[in-house]
């Protein structure tokens, strides 16, 4: 019941986005498409209930609540950010907009952007392994919460991984081509501070 709700929910995720940018860009209902993409934690906390629901009901602690921990930690985190990117690309492509911004791909501009990436990464383990947590103390000492743990260290395994790889565009910068804009604009800044 647990899998078929976390598919539900990302089903839902891309529905409700795409009614809501939708009729925000092909509609002009703004406050109908607020309304739509506000609806979107409400799919999260449906899946938050029925999985709390189900181990009260005595069920098993399995991989599926790990998973249902896991996504939530990761809509957590990224949610906001991905509806954020693609409403800038649906304001381009329906409503005329500016093409939004690309990530930097070069230099000390892409390194920070990489660490806030994973900033938000490690945003969505802590809000993972904090709902294991809950769900461990909840099942108690008398169920078996080795998936549980199990997933723990999913998450900060994930979280490791990408921190050492965002850590990799810091130590060394990916040079580009010396016209563009952003490293014109990087070398200006230490030229300043010198």
């Amino acid at each position: 019941m647990v899998v078929a709700l976390i598919i539900a929910c990302e089903v839902g995720f891309w529905v409700l986005l795409a009614l809501g940018l939708g009729a925000r860009y092909l509609l002009k209902w703004r406050r109908t498409s607020v309304v739509l993409l506000l609806c979107e934690p409400v799919l999260e906390l449906v899946l938050f209930a029925v999985t709390a629901y189900d181990l009260k009901n005595g069920a098993e602690p399995g991989w599926e609540h790990g998973l249902a921990a896991l996504y939530i930690g990761y809509t957590v985190a990224y949610g906001h950010y991905t509806i954020r990117w693609l409403d800038g690309h649906a304001a381009h492509r329906l409503a005329g907009g500016p093409p939004p911004a690309k990530p930097p791909r070069y230099g000390m501009p892409r390194a920070r952007h990489e660490g806030r990436l994973w900033l938000r990464t490690l945003l969505g383990a802590a809000v993972a392994c904090a709902l294991l947590q809950g769900a461990v103390w909840y099942v108690g000492a008398d169920g078996d919460v080795s998936s549980l743990r199990s997933f723990q260290w999913t998450a900060l395994r994930v979280a490791g991984i990408h921190g050492l790889i965002a850590l990799t565009y810091l130590i060394r910068p990916k040079k580009g081509p010396a016209s563009t804009p952003e490293v014109r604009a990087e070398r200006r800044k230490q030229e300043a501070q010198r």
